[in-house]
This record gives structure tokens, sequence and C-alpha cells, in this order.
């Protein structure tokens, strides 16, 4: 890429195999070679491709179906919906989720859902990076434990033949959905093969209350207790938390995701305590949830909500700055996955989003991340590269109709429900 900018000045990049090999002085970079793709960049900007850390990718297509309740009937309106979900479902669901969010900047997502053979073939179709996760979610019945067990062993040597942009997670639903006995499991099932563990943690004051009433503890001090919390743990929503939840949270390691779409969406709250957890030391990403209560995984809208809200509720404009914003979608959830990604830099593997500047939400000349986040919409992306590949240029995502026909052709499964 030649005349793109990268942070204050005009650099051209060149990308070698997966990764960003030389960043130079615009004009200063010649093709390695006479097969070397070349893409002049003038008007257009460089940034890091967003990682979104928390999402429920297949559920593109439950999107609507869950307007307008509370939580806990949400939730079950959810579940008896995917009980009409098969693998072809998610797979179409997958592959939709991943058409939306290469063109909305995202270049790596962190999944939680259902048929996680489906996703990873989704996801590696469409080139994205991704880590899918095999969710364990017993609702306290010891019964199919053995099964969970089981599928879950299988899947860990099944993932060993993935590409190397795909990657195995264990996760638990949550503490309200899983026995103690099954989160332990987990818990060490995801050590012992050095896999991250993805959970859904304090998202609701009901889930709070009700663990307190059931063991003692805040959902965050009941799983210290069982010693599950550590640097593997990527945590989603973190929303209700004490001041003692926070010094945990900071001192164990945990990643946690801010899901502020979902969080207002259902009404489970909007204090997030971020300036607290970001004292304490803790690593803040951000995450879309899934399409039925955020419906959309337009991380840049994302960014932006997460901000006005903060700012608003705390009475404080000075609060997650656009710098900040921009490390909480790319490199927070970059050093959370364990993954050399989320920076324009030499040796980072080269996930990037190319931003077309030429329109009126560039004109001033305010500080380029003021304009994309609070300005611009992600139709300026213009273009995606993931490990060093094109997904999307010029506004174009190969496939998209097929991908289109294939989603809808899914949604009689569901839509004789409602």
């Amino acid at each position: 890429m030649k005349n793109i900018s990268v942070g204050d000045a005009v650099r051209d990049i060149l990308i070698t195999g997966e990764t960003i090999g030389k960043i130079a002085d615009a004009g200063t970079l010649k093709p390695t070679s006479s097969d070397t793709e070349v893409m002049d960049c003038d008007a257009m900007a460089a940034v890091p491709g967003f990682i979104n850390m928390h999402t429920h990718a297949a559920m593109t297509l439950l999107r609507g179906f869950g307007e307008d309740i509370t939580f806990r009937p949400w939730l079950s309106r959810i579940w008896e919906l995917e009980a009409c979900e098969d693998a072809e479902f998610v797979y179409w669901g997958t592959k939709l989720a991943c058409l939306e969010m290469i063109k909305t900047g995202t270049t790596c997502f962190n999944d939680h859902y259902w048929f996680p053979e489906s996703a990873a073939r989704a996801a590696s179709e469409m080139g994205l990076r991704a880590f899918i996760s095999y969710v364990i979610l017993d609702n306290g019945n010891p019964m199919i434990a053995p099964r969970l067990k089981d599928e879950c062993m299988a899947l860990e040597e099944i993932s060993h033949s993935w590409p190397d942009t795909i990657r195995l997670s264990a996760a638990f639903h949550s503490v309200y959905t899983v026995s103690q006995d099954m989160i332990l499991w987990c818990s060490e099932f995801a050590r012992r093969h050095s896999l991250n563990l993805h959970i859904h943690l304090s998202e609701t004051t009901g889930e709070v209350s009700d663990c307190i009433s059931a063991h003692g503890y805040t959902p965050v001090g009941y799983l210290d207790d069982l010693g599950v919390l550590g640097p593997e743990v990527v945590a989603a929503h973190t929303l209700h938390l004490t001041r003692r939840d926070i010094e945990i949270l900071a001192e164990r390691g945990v990643s946690c995701v801010h899901n502020i779409n979902s969080n207002l969406k259902l009404s489970s709250g909007y204090k997030f305590p971020y300036t607290e957890l970001s004292k304490a030391g803790a690593n803040i990403c951000i995450g879309t949830d899934g399409c039925a209560s955020s419906n959309n995984l337009d991380i840049l809208e994302a960014m932006k909500t997460s901000a006005i809200v903060q700012k608003a509720w705390r009475g404080d404009p000075s609060v997650m700055t656009i710098d900040e914003l921009m490390r909480m979608s790319s490199a927070s959830g970059a050093k959370a996955l364990g993954i050399n990604a989320g920076v324009i830099a030499e040796g980072a593997l080269a996930d990037i989003s190319i931003v077309n500047t030429d329109s009126s939400f560039f004109l001033s000349n305010a500080p380029f991340l003021a304009n994309f986040i609070y300005s611009a919409h992600s139709d300026c992306i213009d273009s995606v590269i993931c490990n060093g590949r094109f997904l999307m240029k010029n506004r174009v995502v190969p496939g998209e109709a097929e991908i289109l026909r294939g989603a809808r052709s899914q949604l009689s499964k569901i839509n004789r429900k409602f």
C-alpha cells in the first residue's frame, strides 16, 4: 500500500506473507517482485482491524426476535429458538456474521455459540481470524456431563487440524447455568490445553443477587474462590461489580469485555465501571454480543456508544478517550487472545482496515480518530485485510449474494416459532 495515512504521517506499508514487513516514508518502498500487488491509498488511512471480543456469531439469524422484553423472558425466547438450530443453520448464520464483520472492519472475533465445527468452517472460508468456543451449559444436570466432556475433548483433537487463523477456546455459559463441577472441569481443561476460557460474568443484578444467595459470594468472588479466574479468562459484561470484584479481576489478569449496546437494549445496566477497572490495571476490551440483543456486529458503533454513555453517566467528558477506545477495540483484544495483532507495526499480523477519508466526515483538521469514531460510520471502511489477504476491496466482499441466499434459506427453521 502506498500513500496511506498511519498515525499523523503518510506512509507506505509492505505486507509480506501474513505480517506487516515494513513501514516507511511514502514513496520509498518498491515492489519486491513483479507480482507484488500495489494499492494506491491516497485519501485513505490504515487502522488495526477491530477485534470483537464477545459475540454469538450465528445469532445474525435471530436478529429482531427478542424485542422489548426483559432479560429472563428474552433468554427463554432465545433458548426456544436455538432448540430449532442445526449445524447448517450455524454455518450460514456465522458466514452472514463474518460478512457483516468484514464490512464493518472487524478482522478477528471471539465466538461463544453452538455447533463450533460449523462456525470454524464458516470463519475459515471467509478468511477471518476467529476463536471458536466449545460452550458448556448443563443447567445443573449431572446426566449430561459425560457427553459434554467427551464432545469438548473430541473437538480439542479436531481443532489441531484447523488453519492457524482459527483457534479453539473453552467456555462455560455462566455461574447460573453451569454446575460447580462443570465449571471446575472446564477451567481445568482450558489450562491443561492452554486455551482461553470465555464466559459471561456479572451481566445482571439478578445474576449477582442469586449468586450471593446460593453461594455467599458475588459471581466474581465465587469463581475466584473456586480458583477459576486467571489471565486465560475472557469475561463478557463484568457490569455489576463491587470494589473487591474489580480488584480481583485486575489481580487475576482477567480480560473484561464491555458490550454496551446489548446491555443498554436488555436494560442490564449502563454504568460499566470502566474507570475503576482501568485504574486497577484490568485489560478492557469491546464486544458486540450477539445480534439477538445488540442487533448488529458494528464495533465502530459500539465504540461511540460506549464513550458517550460513559461520559454521560459520570458527568465527565474526559473519560474513555479516543485513543483508549481504539486500544479497547484492537490491541486489548489481541492481548487477551495472545496474538500479535491490533497494531499497525512492523512484524505484527497484517490485520488492517483501510478507511476512505474522502468524505464530509473527515473534512475538518481534527484528529483522525475523532472523526473516525464520532463522525463517520462503518461504511467509510473501504477495504479489509486479514492475515495478509484482502477480504474486502472497494466495499466488495466476494460471494456476498450467495451468503445472503444461504442465510435466508435457514430462516424457515425458526420462523415457524413466531
